[in-house]
């Protein structure tokens, strides 16, 4: 089970970390995706990280401004958001993988419910 957490709303510019908490199993050796989807639109991938190796796959949307980190003690991933925009709004999940290489959303085995993240002045 994955639980996200750290969704609400922020001004543009400001920052918000989400977290990601896994349950029932280690999130060793998996891919850890952050996926969001705004309303009418595909979800879409925004960063995916190895746990193995911790290459991490970036949007070009989000480079420079989002990044990816692991608390191996508390099996939990945290997203960083930096420098929010308002085309940031979006339900954002996480999702886990055993395969490796794995980017799209379709790709992914497992799924958290989904936290709301709103940038708006």
């Amino acid at each position: 089970q994955l639980v996200e957490a750290g969704g609400g709303l922020v001004q543009p510019g400001g920052s918000l970390r989400l977290s990601c908490a896994a349950s029932g199993f280690n999130l060793d050796h998996y891919v850890i995706g952050w996926f969001r989807q705004a309303p009418g639109k595909e979800r879409e991938g925004v960063l995916c990280m190895s746990t193995s190796d911790s290459s991490t796959y970036y949007a070009e949307s989000v480079k420079g401004r989002f990044t990816i980190s692991r608390d191996n003690a508390k099996n939990t991933v945290y997203l960083q958001m930096n420098s929010l925009k308002p085309e940031d709004t979006a339900v954002y999940y996480c999702a886990a993988e055993q395969r490796v290489g794995v980017t799209e959303p379709a790709d992914f085995s497992f799924w958290g419910q989904g936290t709301q993240v709103t940038v708006s002045s």
